[in-house]
């Protein structure tokens, strides 16, 4: 049971407890806890062995509001227990009987760091709730301090709410869902639902559901791009706010049987969504809601990974040119939905390219598709494969009729699936790389034979190897021995967290899960113990690339701003530079403004918000901190965003600090051809070369292109040329994504910060803004120049750059958001 300790209504909340005279059992049933609580209080999670509901289900309560119960769920006897809410039914529980209580969580604060028994709730007199465990550390908590809370409340639909003086809600759990919709509850614009890693684990998966502005999708995490549902439009509510309302018997379009006993919704493990239903004392599922919409096939891991899925049924890759060579076995014969292994793991190194082949899968598909190559054939598509170190299977999607399609490249594979609805639309190849079984000659030399040809031939050259090996090993010692002594200097004094590269393997595991890659190496996601997501960039090259390493902690050790990204720590050992940050999952923005697929459409409101997060993350850089920070590589590709799409600026490899009294700095090159200033053909800069690039980011993120796109017509390759001509036209309209409805509805809107961009844009340095006077553009304090020059010259820096400028990474292949920065 929860023991809890009230300073001063302790008498209100005094419970009853009625001991039957013929059974050591207490009946849940005839227990009087109460449905609120008032601060200061507090409550212990106190294991009772006592046979009752309660016991026998593991909760230890604190509130009850009819089928509703708030407290501590433990699952095993050592403890592991979540502050979580459930939904029961009592009278389904016999104390004599070997039944289970029909108890279910619905909502939990904790479930990614469980708690041990007498760990405590606290609802202080400040009006914070907080969980924290036995040894005292804070797991969990309301950020309510402060906010004149006087009540704690479990309402009769399941929703634990803190309630002000005026009895104004302050916090609610309904704003934070976990894996679970209760009926009456509704998941807004930017919520979320996050499956359990197991019917047996808590901890938030793989799977989750959110709304994105106005339409429902299924994506698998970490990237909110690999969606296997959706995007689903959903209705319009009188409120003009998106959301999605889970009423008794209806989900949005979604219509269920009502129900005339407890319900709930609850995106499983395995990535369905189903709705269940208690029929006599048993959790029964009554509804698939996604099913009509994936099929059968349709969820990522329905076979595991490497699995092929065909009609609900799974199996394994197989060469059909030769049935005799066996790639992959199954992961478990009786389960055949657990996967498939390779009988030999794939080598990554590049001597080894020439032994790997790719194994043909005629009409499967993936469960979604970014077009990593356009107008390209399967021979290209496999090359470009076989070429690229990462890839471990490509896809290619060919329109009926046309000679060349698209291809998208897989660097983690998941379950394949027969191409079944689309056969009339286009034709799809998979091809998964398989490393060649070993090739044996035929001769084989005698023993004697052999003996001889080894003793001669290896004998000097072994000899020779020990001398070169010998004497490059003093040489090294002498040297680690010197940068030994150097390194707790050059790293001593900065305030992140230092790891080793064994234990950063073993948080990413080994690397496994890339989320992109740029020109200095690639990016990795991972966890840490305490579940916290990082994203791992795994820096590749020489000094260029160790300046870049402590260019970009040096830099992130002395600012901190909501808009620009978080350096957790970082690795030095030799050979291995690694920077660690927070993780934000909605990738980086090129991903969203960039791409054709309808989910990934972004409104105009939000577009907005992130222009002005840019601008806010930029001005900090160059007017709030002892000295100016110069970014020199703004760009879609280095602007990050979390769940709720709040921007952050990243990637600080090329940064430069100057004194706040320095106007000008002279250095060479650096950035990205086609957001670098004209001034750079000079090499003496200013602030004003991050203003030049942030206006032409406003342009990509309004238009919905990149600023040099070869895909276009000539006279239409080059965005801020393009821009000049719409402008002589007065047909600016025309350059607006055209592939937002909300975009084109908002036309107005758009061109007013056009102009803007345009400000920022001007060739003559001295005539565009400061960041600080874009803000107050935005704001309508500042107004915008007249007689703006739309002459806009010399629209990329020279090719002949030798420096980082290449990091853009126009012909390297790349994942779903090709970036040169953390993810």
């Amino acid at each position: 049971m929860a023991i809890r300790r009230n300073t001063g209504f302790a008498a209100a909340f005094l419970t009853t407890l009625l001991i039957s005279a013929s059974s050591f059992f207490v009946n849940a049933d005839r227990v009087d806890y109460p449905s609120a609580a008032y601060p200061p209080n507090s409550w212990i999670n106190v294991p009772v062995f006592d046979f009752s509901f309660w016991d026998s289900a593991g909760i230890r309560p604190i509130l009850i509001t009819g089928t509703f119960v708030c407290g501590f769920h433990c699952s095993n006897l050592q403890g592991n227990c979540l502050f979580a809410i459930s939904i029961f039914q009592i009278n389904t529980f016999d104390a004599n009987s070997n039944s289970s209580p029909s108890t279910k969580i619905v909502w939990s604060a904790n479930r990614n760091n469980p708690v041990k028994f007498r760990a405590s709730l606290q609802l202080s007199e400040e009006g914070d709730l907080m969980l924290q465990d036995l040894d005292g550390t804070l797991v969990w908590n309301t950020n309510t301090t402060g906010k004149f809370v006087s009540g704690l409340n479990l309402t009769e639909k399941g929703n634990l709410v803190l309630y002000g003086r005026n009895n104004e809600m302050v916090w609610q759990s309904f704003d934070h869902p976990t894996d679970t919709l209760v009926p009456g509850q509704a998941l807004v614009s930017g919520q979320k639902l996050t499956a359990s890693v197991s019917t047996t684990n808590s901890s938030a998966g793989l799977y989750s559901l959110a709304l994105i502005n106005d339409s429902l999708i299924a994506f698998l995490e970490p990237d909110a791009q690999q969606v296997y549902f959706g995007p689903l439009k959903v209705e319009a509510h009188e409120s003009g706010q998106h959301k999605v309302v889970y009423m008794n018997g209806r989900f949005d379009r979604f219509v269920l049987s009502p129900a005339s006993a407890s319900q709930f919704i609850q995106l499983g493990s395995d990535g369905h969504l189903r709705a269940y239903q208690l029929k006599e004392s048993k959790w029964e599922q009554v509804s698939d809601l996604l099913i009509n919409y994936t099929g059968a096939c349709g969820s990522p891991l329905v076979c595991g990974e490497y699995g092929v899925c065909s009609d609900g049924y799974c199996s394994c890759p197989k060469a059909e040119s030769n049935a005799a060579v066996v790639y992959f076995r199954q992961v478990s014969e009786n389960h055949p939905d657990l996967g498939c292994k390779e009988t030999i793991s794939v080598s990554c190194k590049p001597s080894d390219y020439h032994s790997h082949s790719l194994l043909e899968l005629k009409d499967f598909d993936y469960f979604y598709f970014v077009p990593h190559i356009e107008n390209a054939n399967r021979q290209k598509c496999k090359e470009a494969c076989l070429k690229n170190c990462s890839c471990k299977a490509a896809i290619h999607r060919q329109q009926i009729n046309s000679s060349v399609g698209y291809c998208f490249l897989l660097s983690k594979i998941f379950s394949f699936k027969r191409n079944v609805d689309n056969l009339h639309d286009y034709n799809s190849f998979s091809y998964i790389k398989v490393q060649n079984p070993p090739i044996f000659r035929a001769y084989r030399p005698s023993k004697g034979h052999m003996k001889a040809i080894l003793g001669s031939t290896l004998g000097p050259i072994l000899f020779i190897l020990l001398v070169v090996v010998g004497m490059f090993s003093l040489w090294r010692n002498k040297n680690d021995s010197k940068d030994d002594k150097k390194e707790p200097q050059k790293y001593g004094r900065l305030r992140f967290t230092r790891f080793s590269y064994d234990y950063l393997c073993s948080m990413t595991e080994n690397f496994s899960v890339k989320l992109g890659e740029g020109g200095f190496g690639s990016v990795y996601y991972g966890s840490l113990p305490n579940s916290t997501k990082i994203a791992v960039k795994r820096l590749d090259g020489t000094d260029r690339v160790k300046k870049s390493f402590l260019a970009e902690v040096e830099t992130l050790g002395s600012v901190h701003h909501i808009n620009l990204v978080s350096l957790i720590g970082f690795c030095a050992e030799k050979s291995h530079p690694l920077l660690v940050y927070e993780y934000l999952q909605n990738g980086s923005l090129d991903g969203w403004i960039f791409s054709r697929n309808p989910v990934c459409t972004l409104s105009w409101k939000l577009r907005e918000k992130i222009i002005h997060d840019v601008a806010k993350g930029l001005a900090y850089l160059h007017d709030g901190c002892d000295q100016k920070i110069l970014h020199l590589d703004i760009k879609p590709q280095n602007i990050l965003l979390d769940e709720n799409f709040n921007a952050r600026l990243a990637d600080f490899g090329l940064s430069k600090l100057i004194d706040r009294d320095q106007n000008q700095v002279l250095t060479t090159m650096r950035g990205t051809p086609g957001y670098m200033a004209p001034e750079w053909s000079s090499a003496t800069i200013t602030e004003k070369v991050d203003v030049y690039s942030f206006g032409v980011v406003i342009l990509e993120i309004l238009c919905g292109r990149r600023n040099i796109d070869r895909s276009q017509p000539e006279e239409e390759m080059h965005l801020l040329r393009l821009f000049t001509r719409k402008v002589e036209e007065g047909k600016l309209l025309e350059l607006v994504d055209k592939f937002s409805e909300d975009m084109q509805s908002n036309g107005a809107e758009v061109v007013k910060m056009m102009r803007i961009a345009a400000w920022c844009l001007q060739p003559d340095y001295n005539r565009r803004p400061s960041m600080s006077k874009v803000l107050l553009a935005f704001a309508g304090y500042s107004i915008v120049e007249d007689n703006l020059s739309y002459d806009f010259l010399n629209l990329q820096a020279p090719r002949a750059i030798a420096t980082p400028s290449n990091r853009a990474g126009t012909t390297t292949l790349a994942l779903p958001s090709m970036l040169s920065g953390p993810r």
